[in-house]
């Protein structure tokens, strides 16, 4: 590992909620310069989950997104308190979003969303070995969720049709550990 350049001669907390606070720091830069560097500071880990059956299709969710003001589809997703189980966290939002148990579990890769300036930490788990109950969305979500196959969804990554960027990275491996 490498020392870390930066030098940080301040930081305040500018905007907090219950999800995230914005962070402004006074730094030194790795050039030797003053300067600022607004940091989004995630209180929760990000659990992806892609669940998989012995036909080998998958779930995805689909959910107008606030933030880009478009509709998208996404592997099932969401936040664990910092602190709880990573397995239980992942497993509480399968069944939130899509109904979907499972009993055999694997974690399949670590992964940080736009780290130039968030903190964010995500974990994405294989699911499979399903069983089917109720969803228990949040007031929050309006989800559609759609059975596909897997190899279908991989198209839709390839045709750029699915954007978000945690999807993308957790499918294209999911795909590549099943060969398609």
């Amino acid at each position: 590992m490498e020392e870390n350049p930066w030098k940080t001669k301040s930081k305040k907390t500018i905007y907090s909620n219950p999800w995230i606070e914005l962070e402004e720091h006074e730094v030194i830069t790795p050039g030797g310069s003053d300067g600022l560097y607004g940091k989004v500071k995630f209180l929760n880990k990000c659990m992806a989950i892609v669940p998989v059956d012995k036909d080998l299709n998958t779930w995805l969710v689909g959910q107008y997104r606030y933030t880009i003001d478009e509709y998208s589809w996404e592997i099932p997703e969401g936040g664990g308190p910092i602190g709880e189980d990573l397995l239980e966290s992942a497993k509480r939002e399968l069944r939130e979003e899509t109904g979907v148990r499972a009993s055999k579990w694997t974690e399949i890769m670590r992964f940080h969303t736009s780290n130039s300036v968030t903190d964010e930490e995500g974990f994405a788990f294989l699911a499979e070995d399903l069983s089917f109950g109720e969803t228990e969305h949040e007031d929050t979500e309006d989800i559609r969720v759609q059975k596909l196959p897997l190899k279908e969804v991989l198209d839709m990554v390839m045709r750029g049709e699915i954007t978000d960027v945690i999807s993308v990275a957790v499918l294209l491996k999911v795909g590549r550990m099943f060969g398609l």
